[in-house]
Parts: structure tokens; C-alpha cells; sequence
């Protein structure tokens, strides 16, 4: 992992951890671009709106933990991430998570552009 690939998916992915921590799926929303394509635990999206709903239905006090495993540079305007995620819940076990990521920078800002998490066990 370089450190200039983790200095760009670090800021785009403290907003996401915060903006789920804090319950606010419309904040979420914002750091996805227009078209990405969104994989959560249930079936895909494209856009943000699928992904304002799909926190919005998240319960209230799930927070998001993340530890960034590898990064790629795709392209000048996309990286790669490919994390390992904590789900953490008030009322039941933590669900360990892989989360693969790739973001592209329009104009000054790095946003998700897809978006697809796996739970392997």
C-alpha cells in the first residue's frame, strides 16, 4: 500500500465511518458519485439516492470501523481500496466485513464510484 493512495481514500472514508456513526444517510449519499454503483449486504444501486436509502434503514446506533488492507491506483482519477470493516450494533454480535471501494476525483474531490461489501462467513 502506497501512502499517497491512503492519503486519498483516508478523508473520503473518515466522512463515510462519521456519516454512518452518526446515523445520517443523506451525508453518506453525498460522498457517492452520481452514477456509482452501490453493493451493500442486499441487493445493488446505482446513485446516491439507493445509498441514502440503504442507511436510512441501517438501525440507529450502528457504527462503522474500517482498516485499510491494500490500495491500487487505477487510473490519475481512481484508486482502489479494499478494507476490512467492523459493523458494530446496539442489540446483536458485530458483523466482520471485506469492503472494496474505488473513488474518482471530479474536479477537487475524491467521491465513491463503487462500492461493494462481502461478509465471508
Amino acid at each position: 500500500m502506497t501512502s499517497t493512495e491512503a492519503a486519498i481514500l483516508r478523508p473520503v472514508l473518515d466522512q463515510w465511518k462519521s456519516a454512518v456513526n452518526a446515523h445520517d444517510p443523506k451525508h453518506v449519499a453525498s460522498l457517492f458519485t452520481g452514477e456509482a454503483i452501490f453493493q451493500g449486504l442486499h441487493p445493488y444501486s446505482i446513485g446516491p439516492q439507493g445509498v441514502a436509502a440503504y442507511y436510512d434503514a441501517q438501525p440507529i446506533g450502528l457504527t462503522a470501523a474500517y482498516d485499510i488492507q491494500e490500495t491500487r491506483r487505477l487510473a490519475d482519477d481512481l484508486v482502489l481500496g479494499y478494507l476490512s470493516v467492523t459493523f458494530t450494533f446496539t442489540d446483536r454480535p458485530a458483523v466482520q466485513a471485506y469492503l472494496s471501494v474505488i473513488v474518482r476525483q471530479l474536479n477537487n474531490d475524491w467521491l465513491i464510484d463503487h462500492y461493494q461489501v462481502s461478509r465471508l462467513n
